[in-house]
Order: C-alpha cells, then sequence, then structure tokens
C-alpha cells in the first residue's frame, strides 16, 4: 500500500520535472536552439497546431534558426505566431523558409530570463509539494481506516520526504544549469 503511494508520488513528481525541463528549453540563451520556437502554436487551416508538426527546424549558425515550412501556404501563420510570441524576434520571410536571427542578449534581458526561470523552479517546486501534500493526505486516510498503522504512516511520511527531497534537489539543478546558460556570454 505504502510502496504503491511512493510509485505515484514518483510518477507524479517526474512529470513536474519534466514539465519545468520543457518549459526551460523554450527560454532564450544565447545561443540557437529549435525548442525556442518548436512548441509555438500556429494557426494552420483553423487548426492551432505545434511549429514541430509544420516545419523543420535546423540550426545552420551558432545565433540562427532557419524553419523550412512542410507546406508554404503557412508562412505568413508562422510568422504571425512568431510575431505574437514573447520571444521578441523579427522573422526574416524569403518565400519559402524563415529565417530567425537572434541577437546576443543585453545584461538587463539576461537578467530578467533569470528572474523567470527561478519563478518556473518555484512552480515546478510547489506542484510537487502538492503531491506530496495531496499522499500524505492519503497516508492519513489509510491510517484513519485501519489499513495501515500509525507507524507504516509515518515510514511511508518520510520516505514521501525524501523522494520530495530528492525531486526538489532535481528542479534545482535544472535550473542551475539554465541560469549558467543565460549568464554566459
Amino acid at each position: 500500500m505504502i510502496k504503491d503511494v511512493l510509485k505515484e508520488a514518483e510518477t507524479r513528481m517526474q512529470g513536474a520535472v519534466q514539465a519545468l525541463t520543457a518549459e526551460l528549453a523554450g527560454i532564450r540563451t544565447g545561443r540557437a536552439s529549435p525548442a525556442l520556437v518548436e512548441n509555438l502554436t500556429v494557426e494552420y487551416y483553423g487548426v492551432p497546431t505545434p511549429l514541430k508538426q509544420l516545419a523543420t527546424i535546423s540550426v545552420p549558425e551558432p545565433r540562427t534558426l532557419l524553419i523550412k515550412p512542410f507546406d508554404p501556404a503557412v508562412l505568413k501563420g508562422i510568422e504571425r505566431a512568431i510575431l505574437a510570441s514573447d520571444l521578441g524576434l523579427t522573422p526574416n520571410n524569403d518565400g519559402k523558409n524563415i529565417r530567425l536571427n537572434l541577437p546576443p542578449l543585453t545584461e538587463e534581458r539576461r537578467k530578467e530570463l533569470v528572474r523567470v526561470v527561478h519563478h518556473r523552479m518555484e512552480e515546478a517546486r510547489v506542484a510537487v509539494r502538492n503531491v506530496r501534500r495531496d499522499l500524505i493526505k492519503t497516508l492519513r486516510e489509510f491510517e484513519n481506516e485501519k489499513m495501515i498503522s500509525e507507524d507504516d504512516r509515518k515510514r511511508g511520511e518520510d520516505e514521501l520526504q525524501k523522494v520530495t527531497d530528492r525531486f526538489i534537489e532535481e528542479i534545482d539543478k535544472a535550473g542551475q544549469r539554465k541560469e549558467e546558460e543565460i549568464l554566459e556570454v
């Protein structure tokens, strides 16, 4: 019973870490990365579609992204999605492809991005703590229904705290890596 609760904790907390990792990949650093734009939502024949399903995204140069749509009719939609995003990039459309030139980050913009990273890290930590809270509540319900003893509940809560600490540490490491990437000149 307690093993099931711990397994559920692992799964749900891993989901929070994966969501954070995906969000951090979309935050701009000094170098070009397809992850920057691949999840942008583009209006494609009335259906919101992720950019990665509509085009190939490559990095021909360290500060340039090249977007080659499979269907040339979607060029304008891709351009609109990039302009509407909070990336602060201007697309260059040559009729077949879109080039995104990433200007070097200013010191002020770097600090702002670090604040965004810290905010996202805190959201992930809160998500992990919420999972812990929910599962502690479950353990207490098991105890109240005489399915487990008080000692088992306490042991379960201790194990749950260890799992929580491990995932909080993973979140901190992921945020630290991204922060170093952003501050790298």
